[in-house]
């Protein structure tokens, strides 16, 4: 899975701000404000990626059990899907 193209990360004033573009604006009104770790897993997106690679590499980068980050990558993940910004397949 990765990203939607129709979703776009700007830095604004300090806060990560998902922004949807295109027909994502059209069926998505608001942004997303995530956190260090939402970007963090976020840019991973960039490219295909399984749940577990995302919590291996937030175990790598941040002080938590491997556990907690694949509920919490997938937590994210399904997050991005109820807005339609994840692909999948």
């Amino acid at each position: 899975m990765r990203v939607s193209k129709e979703f776009i990360l700007r830095e604004i004033a300090g806060e990560n701000i998902l922004v949807p573009i295109g027909t994502a604006a059209a069926n998505f009104n608001g942004l997303i404000s995530m956190n260090g770790v939402g970007r963090f897993i976020f840019d991973l997106l960039a490219e295909e990626r399984t749940a577990q690679e995302l919590a291996d590499r937030v175990c790598g980068e941040y002080d938590v059990p491997p556990e907690t980050a694949l509920k919490d990558a997938e937590e994210f993940l399904q997050q991005l899907r109820e807005i339609g910004a994840l692909i999948e397949g």
